[in-house]
């Protein structure tokens, strides 16, 4: 019996297809992003496994032309919502307004908001005060919202993808950890490299506009969903990933020195959710039908990364929270 008989025949074709919808995902975007293969299959991974992104860069990297990108490829809602210190929750929810009609008869209607579409773009996040930052909390934990006591279901899928700049402090309301952890994946744009700025100049300076075709649309994407859930894992591969999770905690008995010198508490059993989902779509992407330890591996970064809380002391040595999931990874080798 094949590897890919684990799934049947019809759940076989699918993962074909999901891997055959990446590939011209990735050659769609080639057209206007330059380099950041690794940032485009983790912003598929959060849509595909219905959860968040948190996009992190210094200005002038293309953080918000690459989420704009990504909606020119998914045939879905898209909607964008600047977020600055004046922002208000209705600004993003959306409000009662009075109607009057001919006859000078008074009701309320309903307006929608941002909110109100299926691919979210949250630029600048830090910027808005926390009152209309917690405006997003129930959007992107419960998939709707509660507006003047009435629930409002958003249409699915629904993905936020929220960008910030790490290095502007003034006039930012860094995101409380409640929300933070609401995000599947934390990404880290990159600074291009030489060959990549020349390729980034021939796109933006001279008259090249590419037109950008749709791969996947909203049904395809609740399809692959369920696919990338019925992938199967097997009992030490899931033990792996709650030992990593659990590492991360300085009180734990398997977390190493420098998470006890300088973490202050570790990752949410969030991270363990997204471990596990990410990699069960990293290991279809991988042309395999179930998920190796390699898998768990592979994701831990984005997926804990932003879980992880540093110590005083940490923060005091400047301690990087990837360096610590690297120090967790070596010290938990494959075979263990």
């Amino acid at each position: 019996m094949t590897e890919k008989k684990m799934l049947n025949n019809n759940q076989g074709d699918k993962a074909d297809e999901l891997r055959e919808k990446f590939e011209l995902l990735n050659m769609e975007l080639s057209k206007v992003i330059v380099g950041q293969k690794a940032t485009i299959r983790d912003l598929f991974s959060c849509i595909l496994c219905g959860g968040n992104a948190l996009i992190e860069g210094v200005p002038g990297l293309g953080k918000t032309l690459l989420v704009k990108s990504f909606s020119q490829v998914l045939d879905l809602e898209y909607s964008r919502i600047q977020f600055t210190p004046d922002l208000m929750p209705i600004d993003v929810l959306g409000t009662n307004l009075v109607n009057e009609d001919d006859q000078g008869n008074r009701t309320f209607k309903f307006y929608q908001g941002p909110i109100f579409g299926q691919i979210i773009l949250a630029d600048e996040i830090n910027r808005a005060t926390p009152k209309t930052q917690s405006a997003l909390l129930e959007a992107m934990q419960e998939n709707k919202v509660t507006i003047f006591g009435n629930e409002y279901q958003l249409k699915q899928p629904f993905v936020v993808l929220a960008t910030q700049n790490p290095i502007e402090m003034e006039g930012t309301y860094p995101l409380p950890e409640a929300q933070v952890d609401r995000f599947f994946y934390k990404l880290l744009v990159e600074f291009p490299s030489t060959s990549e700025l020349r390729a980034i100049l021939e796109k933006t300076t001279e008259d090249y506009q590419p037109e950008l075709k749709k791969i996947l649309d909203g049904p395809s994407i609740l399809r692959m969903r369920s696919l990338i859930k019925q992938v199967p894992i097997a009992s030490h591969v899931r033990n792996y990933a709650i030992n990593l999770m659990m590492a991360t905690h300085p009180g734990h008995e398997n977390s190493k020195e420098m998470v006890k010198n300088y973490i202050r508490y570790g990752s949410s059993p969030r991270g363990l959710q997204t471990l596990v989902l990410a990699a069960k779509l990293n290991a279809l992407l991988e042309g395999r039908y179930h998920v190796a330890i390699d898998d768990i591996r592979t994701v831990a970064k984005p997926a804990l990364r932003h879980r992880i809380i540093l110590s005083l002391k940490g923060l005091s040595e400047s301690i990087g929270i990837d360096d610590v999931i690297t120090n967790i990874l070596e010290s938990m080798p494959v075979g263990d």
